[in-house]
């Protein structure tokens, strides 16, 4: 053969093989193509990735990363209509697969307990503004001999003080008011300004030597509910309804009552942000029910409505959100379905819970007559009690005015009276009922207030400042170890001399109670694992728990 011959029959050959691969190429893309129909971003109607200006290579690439990302997009449809499901309250599940369930809750919280829980559920009374720790639970007799003497600069040390006592020529010491008188079998010295809760010293973890990093309201309260100083994280009760989820169909898992304020006390302003779900679904944020009228706005359906337009409403209202979902893929569409679900029921599961008529005279007698009317800490212990019994998981009362920077004399026995003989009955309720043991009560505020007085000093008055260092808190019921005292303060009540208790170790030991791991239960959220505790290093306190 001649080299011209054997040039065109390579060249013949090179162009079949160029053909050959051209087809295989074709035929590729053909499957592909076919492969992917469902993969454009039409739902398989319209252009797909081949449609597209770009070299082959690419879009392979692009198919496969195309791929992947529908098939998440499709799972989440998929969690989406079981979590659906859920909110449906099991509808769609047959009665026997919903009885033969072994889950505790309805709606599946996002975490595991790592312990067996001790406590199911947690009441939180919290005293804002501050009560001061002298006057009720840390009881000093020697400051008597110390009255309007000088608070000595090696108790105050190098501590930066508030503007409001800054600029005092003196820092004059005002003993308690009020005498202290022993109670219980151990006999704990109690304020006389807690006659029915110093009943309870045998059943409670007295903690003496909490301590914070914050001295003025906003950052402490926000640190005391949130884990931070800084607002848009989730609170306690976000965290649980996170973790753990809901133990009922009809209520919301996290609920917050707001006492009526006392005429005269100095009130500090709270917000929602100290019940806010933070950087998590809006459906784990606390649900604030009015102290006056109905507990949520429309309770009531409007006139010529019925029942069954109000459901069909809520259906289509929530079949469109659905639809939402599968285009957006959004989670807070989710949560929109889950409110307007439990709205739904509410109107049914509110009237019920608040008609205390089922209440027997045995009642009354134990939380007194002002249980009676809606808006007062009685009447909110009360209905704390009522939906621990219906499986709220997570309930905070809000009782304002202990800011006393003035007129202490005269309003300490005000909010005590508001708060002590309700405080001991509720302990007292959940205990007859069985439900102490799974019922987790914590009672206190967000720091203390200074030995010395703000202002003026007499024997008949005196004010306190903000106070970081030392403050006390208690722990009922729900695993917590009763009848101790747990830390110590100096003779000024001033500084912690033993057992310090950070905010961030209490928060530590209230979610271990309930069988949470405080480091593992967290929240990926702008880099970083987010959790109540914090990114500063926090620990159990075992000496606390039963």
């Amino acid at each position: 053969m001649d080299a011209a011959s054997q040039r065109g029959d390579e060249s013949r050959c090179g162009v079949k093989q160029m053909i050959v691969k051209q087809m295989n190429a074709q035929q590729l893309k053909s499957n592909i193509r076919a492969d992917c129909a469902t993969c454009c971003d039409h739902g398989g109607e319209g252009p797909s990735v081949y449609d597209l200006p770009i070299p082959l290579e690419l879009r392979e690439e692009w198919r496969r990363l195309a791929t992947r990302r529908h098939f998440l997009g499709a799972m989440g449809k998929t969690l989406g209509w079981a979590s659906l499901c859920t909110l449906l309250g099991g509808a769609l599940t047959p009665r026997s697969v919903r009885a033969a369930s072994d889950s505790p809750t309805i709606s599946p919280g996002h975490y595991v307990p790592d312990f067996t829980p001790r406590a199911k559920r947690a009441i939180y009374l919290f005293m804002s503004g501050a009560p001061p720790q002298m006057d009720l639970w840390d009881y000093k007799p020697g400051l008597a001999a110390l009255y309007d003497k000088d608070l000595p600069d090696s108790v105050r040390g190098t501590q930066a003080l508030t503007g409001m006592t800054a600029g005092q020529a003196r820092f004059p010491i005002a003993p308690s008011h009020w005498g202290f008188t022993r109670q219980g079998k151990s006999g704990r010295w109690v304020s006389d300004l807690l006659p029915w809760t110093g009943r309870l010293v045998d059943e409670l973890a007295l903690v003496q030597s909490l301590q914070t990093d914050a001295i003025n309201h906003e950052p402490a309260i926000l640190l005391m509910n949130t884990g931070n100083m800084v607002p848009g994280k989730p609170s306690m009760g976000a965290w649980l309804s996170y973790g753990l989820g809901s133990m009922n169909e009809n209520l919301p898992t996290f609920v917050v009552l707001n006492s009526l304020t006392l005429p005269g006390t100095d009130l500090q302003p709270i917000a929602p942000k100290l019940w806010s779900s933070g950087f998590l679904s809006n459906e784990y944020a606390g649900v604030a029910f009015r102290s006056q009228g109905e507990p949520v706005l429309y309770l009531g359906d409007p006139k010529g409505m019925s029942r069954e337009t109000r459901r069909t409403l809520i259906d289509t209202v929530n079949t469109i959100n659905q639809m939402t979902f599968e285009e957006v893929g959004d989670p807070e569409t989710h949560a929109r379905i889950h409110q307007y679900e439990m709205a739904f029921r509410m109107q049914t599961s509110l009237p019920e819970l608040t008609d205390m008529a089922d209440e027997p005279d045995s009642t009354w007698t134990l939380y007194g007559d002002e249980a009676k009317q809606p808006g007062t800490f009685a009447y909110n212990c009360l209905l704390a009690r009522r939906m621990a019994e219906r499986g709220v998981r997570f309930t905070q009362i809000y009782q304002r005015g202990w800011d006393v920077h003035s007129n202490a004399v005269p309003n300490l026995p005000k909010l005590c009276g508001a708060t002590d003989r309700a405080s001991y009955a509720l302990v007292t309720d959940l205990q007859r009922r069985g439900l102490l043991d799974d019922t987790l009560v914590l009672w206190g505020g967000e720091f203390g207030r200074t030995v010395y007085s703000q202002g003026g000093l007499s024997k008949e008055n005196y004010g306190r400042d903000h106070h970081p260092r030392c403050f006390t808190m208690w722990m009922a019921g729900g695993g917590a170890k009763a009848g101790i005292v747990h830390g110590e303060t100096d003779d000024f009540c001033y500084n912690v001399v033993k057992d310090p208790v950070h905010v961030r170790d209490f928060n530590a030991t209230v979610l271990r109670l309930l069988g949470i791991d405080h480091q593992r239960l967290t929240f990926k959220f702008q880099g970083l694992e987010q959790k109540l505790t914090g990114v500063v290093p926090a620990k159990v306190v075992p000496e606390l728990m039963a």
